[in-house]
């Protein structure tokens, strides 16, 4: 059954975005700090916390809990977003609507991506560079809410099993601006402590990784089992035992291969200090070559990953030849 098709049964909601945000804004102005002084303090933009007191915008429920602790509420905002439905008439594209409503009932769920952060995963500004790259206007506003609304199930804390495996291109492909990725990769760093969710990255320079000639997704249901891909505009599903066997078997062997969640972590964190210091860098030297504005740390993110191995065979090559290469007796100075 859709999202949609569920909230009308239900009747409205408890409570809405607007009340979520006239909360806010009760203790921020009880606790004496201008939205400028919260916005430092989580740390986030100051427009986020304005469109969250606006009602305008959903936050998620580490702003909440972060929004609890700063201003001291004793859990009030966090247990407020709990009670929301936050996405009460969100509308998916025809063609993945089915694909929403399987989100709704997974048991368990994995999925490789390519070049994208994958949907169940995507910051709300990740989100929103990437459709104001196809429409405008309020549209992008209405399919943000749509793919934010698949997110909530799998962030509770009963959620289902989700183990994604990210190419490291969906950590490179920049998406909006150097701030965007970086709030980006922090979210996948706080995402990936919930006790059913794990992030793995499959490094680019790394040989021998046999990777699915594609993104996709394992999907478990109460009544089969599925695997689901898709192009440009439209989903394929195939529920043949065989072909979701093929696929388990390449993901499983993949996934072992890959970066394990807490080296998958270390690496994302040093694409989320990267970003933060090309973005610094970009504001202060704008005029300047892009190879000198990127900071030393920032140029070294591919021994992380794309250069790593290559590095190593270089470094073992040196080593050998160093140790086959004729020596010379060395003259001593005389007394």
């Amino acid at each position: 059954m859709s999202r949609r098709r569920r909230n009308a049964e239900s009747g409205p909601a408890a409570t809405n975005a607007a009340v979520f945000g006239e909360v806010l804004r009760h203790f921020r102005e009880a606790a004496g700090l201008t939205q400028e002084e919260l916005s430092n303090k989580i740390p986030c933009d100051r427009s986020q916390v304005a469109r969250v007191e606006a009602g305008t915008r959903v936050p998620q429920e580490s702003f909440a809990k972060q929004c609890d602790e700063l201003l001291q509420t004793g859990g009030v905002l966090l247990r407020l977003w709990g009670r929301i439905d936050w996405y009460p008439e969100v509308q998916h594209p025809d063609w993945f609507e089915r694909r929403a409503e399987m989100d709704a009932e997974t048991l368990a769920l994995r999925e490789y991506q390519e070049r994208v952060i994958p949907g169940l995963l995507q910051a709300p500004g990740y989100a929103h560079a990437l459709f104001s790259q196809v429409a405008s206007g309020p549209a992008v506003e209405e399919r943000v809410r749509a793919r934010l609304s698949r997110q909530p199930r799998f962030l509770a804390d009963n959620g289902p099993l989700y183990i994604a495996v990210l190419d490291e291109s969906c950590l490179r492909n920049a998406v909006g601006s150097p701030e965007v990725m970086r709030d980006q990769c922090a979210h996948l760093l706080s995402v990936g402590q919930h006790s059913n969710i794990r992030v793995q990255v499959a490094p680019a320079g790394r040989f021998g990784l046999v990777r699915p000639r594609g993104s996709m997704s394992l999907i478990e249901l109460p009544n089969g089992r599925w695997v689901y891909s898709e192009s440009l505009d439209r989903g394929y599903f195939n529920n043949d035992p065989a072909v979701y066997l093929r696929h388990s078997q390449t993901y499983d062997v993949l996934r072992a291969d890959a970066l394990s969640a807490p080296e998958s972590a270390a690496l994302i964190g040093d694409f989320m200090e990267g970003y933060g210091d090309h973005g610094q860098a970009s504001a202060q030297h704008a005029d300047m070559d892009q190879e000198q504005l990127q900071p030393r740390r920032w140029r070294r993110l591919p021994r992380s990953g794309a250069h790593l191995d290559e590095e190593q065979l270089q470094r073992q090559q040196r080593r050998q030849l160093h140790r086959s290469s004729p020596r010379y007796p060395r003259r001593r100075p005389r007394a």
